[in-house]
């Protein structure tokens, strides 16, 4: 590695980095993670602190996961890569497809498609969801529906149900027959309705009104996150999810879960779809799937869908999608290690305990700081602050005085990220109980600098 004075020269005069302004990024430098252990990290000053946003939702079981980091290694040098397109596959891939079988099988899913990430998995999902109404001969069938807040990474397709503007504006035009109806945030919403059951059934009915104004027989599916994450941790109150799968069902459409963030235990629950009691059509993983060891993800897949395509005879479900490294034997393995690791560690049941630990002390902090205008979670550990310059008015705090939290946080011994005017925090689900106060004192300070 070079020294330390060579990566702070050089930091942000050669890289453009994801979700930044490169003008931003060159002013005020990134911090320069160099290490990383259990749920710490370690920048290159040798400060180590509590990693709050668990790498990008993904690191799961902190950073030094042997078994996962051993399979990694074992099959780097048995096989590095082979391709699954027609013809050929690999024993990783076979092995992981069942696996995946049987932890999603509650949920109702049963096939796999190999991807290299949840942007790339959104992308499949939504292809799918057209082709199987092509197949069934509902070619009319080709509009999405998904939530305002919400969001589905960043290819094209997923850009277009994207429901966050900072996601969109840059590119348009984006792709047409992408229409978006309101999500259950109580905070800030169209009907200023504060109460989560009341605010839930009235975005049903605008989902039903949308349906209606689009015609049914025109849309494919619905995509959405059982809980909004990247959107600023939006937790829906329990009968929205049953209601939109019971809708769908009605009118013929998809409901494509997107469990990037949800699955593999941080709500709680092994997928966030069961945490709500729903089986979707497909659901669209990634992140946690490999610890964030290495880049992969998988769309999982109904029966029902599964019996279209396996039984068309006239050549239209050929799947003409896929992706040069879709189930790389490497990633695959990881896969393999990190699902068996993850459930021998029940980590659904600590993220559970944690996340209301970490609920707590965030409510704690609300009555404390009149700058926390929303205190947001209660499904494992996915929490949120929103920060404002006025309760009243609800007005967002200022870019400064957000990066000042964030900066003192990070001196008091936890990364926390910003995002807009929200501080989100998804930590490694096999956080302690310690290292939850950590993070509550770190932010204590922060929020007390401003």
């Amino acid at each position: 590695m070079k020294d330390s004075n060579f990566l702070k020269e050089n930091n942000a005069r050669h890289l453009w980095h994801p979700m930044a302004h490169p003008a931003d990024s060159l002013a005020h430098p990134p911090e320069i993670i160099v290490g990383g252990e259990g749920v710490s990290i370690t920048d290159v000053d040798g400060r180590t602190v509590v990693d709050g946003v668990g790498g990008l939702w993904n690191v799961n079981l902190g950073y030094s996961c042997q078994p996962v980091k051993d399979a990694i290694s074992e099959q780097l040098d048995r096989l590095p890569y082979y391709s699954i397109f027609r013809g050929t596959t690999n024993d990783l891939v076979i092995e992981l497809s069942y696996m995946l079988r049987e932890f999603f099988a509650p949920d109702g899913l049963s096939r796999a498609f190999f991807t290299s990430g949840g942007s790339d998995g959104v992308e499949i999902a939504l292809r799918l969801a057209r082709q199987y109404h092509k197949v069934r001969g509902e070619a009319g069938r080709v509009k999405f529906l998904s939530l305002k807040k919400g969001y589905h990474g960043t290819h094209t397709l997923g850009a277009s149900v994207n429901g966050n503007p900072n996601f969109r504006t840059q590119y348009e035009p984006l792709m047409p027959g992408c229409h978006h109806i309101p999500s259950p945030y109580t905070y800030r919403n169209p009907f200023g309705e504060t109460d989560p059951e009341k605010l839930a059934q009235l975005c049903l009915a605008a989902l039903e009104d949308e349906i209606k104004f689009q015609d049914s027989s025109t849309i494919a599916a619905m995509i959405m996150e059982p809980v909004l994450g990247a959107g600023g941790v939006i937790p829906p109150h329990e009968s929205f999810m049953p209601g939109v799968r019971e809708i769908c069902s009605k009118h013929g459409i998809l409901l494509i879960a997107d469990e990037v963030i949800t699955a593999y235990g941080r709500t709680g629950a092994w997928s966030g779809s069961r945490r709500f009691g729903v089986q979707p059509d497909m659901a669209v993983t990634a992140k946690a799937i490999t610890n964030g060891y290495f880049p992969f993800g998988a769309v999982m897949i109904s029966d029902a869908i599964s019996e279209v395509f396996e039984n068309d005879t006239s050549g239209k479900a050929t799947i003409g999608s896929g992706y040069t490294y879709s189930g790389h034997p490497v990633g695959a393995a990881a896969a393999i290690a990190c699902l068996k690791e993850t459930e021998r560690l029940n980590v659904k049941d600590n993220a559970a305990k944690r996340g209301e630990q970490l609920h707590a002390g965030l409510k704690q902090l609300g009555e404390t700081y009149d700058l926390i205008g929303d205190v947001r979670g209660g499904y494992g550990l996915m929490c949120a602050l929103e920060l404002v310059s006025d309760r009243d008015t609800k007005a967002p705090i200022d870019k400064a005085s957000i990066s000042t939290v964030q900066k003192t946080a990070y001196d008091a011994g936890a990364m926390v990220r910003v995002s807009g005017n929200n501080i989100i925090l998804s930590p490694p689900l096999i956080l302690s109980e310690d290292d939850v106060n950590t993070i509550l004192t770190a932010l204590d300070k922060g929020l007390g600098a401003v």
